[in-house]
């Protein structure tokens, strides 16, 4: 697939996603800016695990998979489900610090998986390119920062992709 089909695919993705988060997650006050919301029907562990699965199949890795929820429990506390997962690979790694060294504290990029009062799931992320604005306003030169953003653009892309698959349940 050329670059110009995976960006159109992966802001068709991202206008699904809005438009499936236009209601947001009730009793919580999502920020806008950047941010993606996609509640879903699922149980927090069904989203978890498709959350999981999509990003192998997106080529991407889950680096760290980190919540206070089972160490709560583990303290006799219940809290809901609550789970960051951070995701990333190689290949970005490598792009990414040879464009910009400071933009790699950013790496992973995370998803957030938050178990609602009514049992279900909701999936946050906000978006690689928003992350990563900043460094690509700091980029010495025009061609570097032309490059980071597309690397933040494709990964965008990844991101919706892997949202919108975990959401269906695929």
């Amino acid at each position: 697939m050329s670059t110009n089909h995976r960006l159109i695919a992966g802001l068709f993705f991202g206008l699904v996603c809005l438009l499936v988060a236009a209601p947001s997650a009730a009793g919580v006050d999502w920020p806008k800016d950047g941010w993606r919301v996609i509640e879903t029907s699922q149980s927090y562990s069904e989203l978890l695990a498709n959350l999981k699965k999509a990003v192998s199949a997106n080529d991407l890795n889950v680096v760290f998979d980190v919540g206070p929820t089972e160490a709560a429990a583990k303290r006799g506390i219940h809290i809901p489900g609550n789970r960051v997962v951070g995701v990333f690979n190689n290949k970005f790694a490598v792009d990414i610090l040879r464009l910009s060294v400071p933009a790699m504290i950013e790496a992973p990029v995370r998803f957030y998986v938050t178990e609602r009062d009514d049992g279900h799931a909701t999936l946050s992320w906000v978006e690689p390119s928003h992350i990563f604005a900043p460094y690509i306003e700091d980029v010495g030169s025009s061609d570097d920062a032309k490059m980071l953003r597309q690397e933040a653009e494709e990964l965008d892309v990844r991101f919706s992709r892997i949202a919108s698959e975990a959401a269906q349940g695929k």
